[in-house]
């Protein structure tokens, strides 16, 4: 039965689908009985969703041609998981404008394009989950500034269509998560690590430390976070930016 209380099938779209966080999602909705659309730029992973039930589209949301066939084929979706992104790690003083420009236009500005161009052909009762980050709240990750300073932007939109689409009303919320198991952490581990003079392992090991419980998230948790914030017990939250960081960020 679809989680959304009233027994209609719904249909969720999920971008980022083909792994990590928007991977767990579109399995956590297909397990419940909705009907899910999974968008992602690559179309090998993204194929590895079809045999779960799940449909897809392969697509840049870069793009704004490509968003707009995403926007066409979301059209009065009832859920829409905002889960791509992408991560660049320098240290500060080697950071281009190409290296900036590029992750504001894929980690913001798809967010914001899919917002506008979704949110208002949504029924009234549906709602946006937007992935932001701790790294939008806490910079101690230097060398992912520039990410950082995108999933802080992130909270800032979240927060704008979330006035804009109360009057639906269509309910937009974030969420920020700590450390998660996924791709992008193996590459975070790999590319910082040297820059410190650490191995991988070791400063996987350090960055636990400073969470209170000691340890990383998994998509699959994420997951239960976002069904909620879709469903109706989240009924009334909207602009809200939802820590899931094991305790490492409070505020």
């Amino acid at each position: 039965m679809s989680s959304n209380g009233g027994g209609r099938q719904r249909r969720i779209v999920v971008t980022g689908a083909a792994q990590g966080i928007g991977r767990g999602a579109v399995e956590r909705f297909l397990g419940e009985g909705d009907s899910v659309l999974g968008v992602d730029l690559n179309g090998q992973k993204l194929a590895e969703i079809e045999p779960l039930g799940a449909d897809t589209l392969v697509a840049d949301l870069a793009d704004p041609e490509q968003r707009r066939t995403v926007v066409e084929a979301a059209e009065g979706c009832d859920g829409l998981v905002n889960a791509a992104g992408i991560i660049m790690l320098k240290a500060l003083d080697d950071v281009t404008v190409e290296d900036w420009r590029l992750l504001v236009q894929v980690n913001v500005e798809s967010i914001f394009f899919l917002c506008q161009g979704i949110g208002p052909t949504m029924p009234p009762d549906s709602a946006i989950v937007n992935l932001s980050s701790s790294s939008g709240k806490l910079t101690s990750t230097t060398e992912a500034a520039v990410y950082g300073a995108t999933k802080c932007m992130i909270l800032s939109v979240t927060r704008s269509f979330a006035y804009h689409l109360a009057q639906i009303p269509v309910r937009v919320n974030a969420i920020c998560p700590g450390i998660v198991d996924t791709p992008m952490q193996v590459k975070v581990l790999a590319e910082v690590a040297p820059l410190r003079g650490m191995t991988p392992q070791q400063l996987s090991d350090a960055r636990e430390q400073v969470v209170p419980l000691k340890r990383a998230s998994t998509p699959a948790e994420i997951s239960g976070l976002i069904s909620f914030l879709l469903g109706p017990d989240s009924a009334y939250m909207t602009g809200q930016a939802i820590n899931h960081t094991g305790g490492m960020v409070m505020w």
